[in-house]
């Protein structure tokens, strides 16, 4: 089987390692990002209904700050982040799978319409429903890296690429580019079309997985490494 690698950030990155690992899947990890805090002022808890948190990155990285909005109830995309979100003091009262896009259905249901997003820099554009407001608060940012030698080596050799995001995507197709290794020689198993779209063409392979779940990310890129080799192509 081609080398599967993961390009996310720590501690991401290890999380998809393991489920692997769970799946029968061996997955290697050469992160090209990192993550890190970002000043930001904490904002009124009493100008808001809810917190709208997408990554659990707010969590990790957000500091001693995020105490003062704990007594608002939290909406949060995925499991994870419900879970740190629990941790760090919020009650949590939705969980989605599928993007910060189907928590303001759950938010306007609940009388929750003055919402604040404590988010990443780099985040995804909400449809906001009228009379519904949305402030964002930015507590960290994504780092981008340049590959390493061991990295371009393998990709060279044929590979399959987990992408987790768009800004992942981007970067990774940029550093392929840079580098000169051939997008005919690598396969990518995107989390969401969106991402896949980001990615461009001429990839070996460019699919997206049913569902944006890294079980789910998993199950296609064991499907898809049995079903084809770039290397081969």
């Amino acid at each position: 089987m081609i080398p599967v690698i993961t390009i996310r950030p720590a501690p991401g990155d290890a999380a998809t390692v393991e489920r692997g690992a769970h799946q029968g899947l061996t997955v290697t990890s050469h992160p090209l990002f990192t993550v890190g805090p970002v000043p930001w002022d904490i904002p009124d808890p009493a100008a808001h209904d809810a917190v709208l948190i997408g990554s659990a990155n707010a969590l990790r990285h957000g500091g001693a700050g995020l105490t003062a909005l704990t007594t608002l109830p939290a909406l949060c995309v995925g499991e994870t982040t419900a879970q740190a979100a629990r941790e760090a003091g919020f009650d949590v009262i939705a969980t989605g799978a599928r993007g910060m896009q189907t928590l303001l259905p759950h938010a306007e249901a609940r009388g929750l319409h003055r919402l604040l997003r404590l988010s990443g820099e780099a985040h995804v554009p909400l449809d906001v429903p009228h009379g519904v407001s949305v402030d964002t608060c930015i507590l960290y940012a994504v780092h981008a890296a340049p590959m390493d030698e061991a990295l371009i080596e393998t990709l060279a050799a044929g590979a399959l690429v987990l992408l987790h995001s768009g800004e992942a995507a981007e970067h990774f197709a940029h550093e392929c580019d840079r580098n000169g290794i051939p997008r005919s020689q690598i396969m990518l198993a995107c989390l969401a079309p969106r991402i896949a779209q980001r990615a461009g063409i001429g990839w070996a392979s460019c699919r997206s997985a049913p569902a944006p779940q890294d079980a789910a990310l998993l199950a296609l890129a064991e499907q898809m490494c049995q079903g084809c080799d770039p290397s081969q192509q």
